[in-house]
């Protein structure tokens, strides 16, 4: 009875090994390829030209660092922002927007205050939203 309970519990886990192999089979990763086929045309936009869909999710997100796309099928919207500052003199620069073969990669700097420049002492929540041609590729934020 010992030997037959032994087999049948190995035969059990491998059963359950060649299951997880076989799932596991169909799982793969897709390849990236960061090469840059164009530079991608933009606007960047003001707050009265976001959409107020979009304008809503952010300023439920404004608080914390975001990363956020949005689109209405005729453009896309790509948001980036960098949470509660301590006060305001803040702007972003954006250093690359650009088409790959599989995604758009979309990189931005937060820049502060000059030294010795004027500031508001209030709280200030520093994004950016910028405006391009509808696309399916997803966006990869560096």
């Amino acid at each position: 009875m010992k030997k037959r309970f032994f087999f049948m519990r190995n035969l059990s886990g491998l059963l359950s090994l060649l299951l997880c192999i076989i799932f596991l089979a169909g799982c793969g990763l897709e390849e990236t390829d960061s090469r840059k086929l164009e530079d991608l045309s933009y606007a960047i936009l003001e707050e009265k030209e976001i959409p107020q869909e979009f304008l809503s999710v952010i300023e439920e997100k404004k608080e914390e660092i975001f990363k956020l796309t949005y689109t209405d099928k005729e453009n896309l919207y790509i948001a980036v922002g960098y949470g509660a500052q301590q006060t305001g003199g803040y702007s972003i620069s954006v250093n690359q927007c650009y088409l790959t073969k599989n995604a758009i990669y979309f990189d931005t700097t937060l820049i502060g205050p000059s030294k010795g420049e004027q500031v508001s002492e209030a709280k200030s929540y520093p994004y950016l939203v910028i405006k391009t041609k509808y696309s399916e590729k997803s966006v990869v934020f560096e």
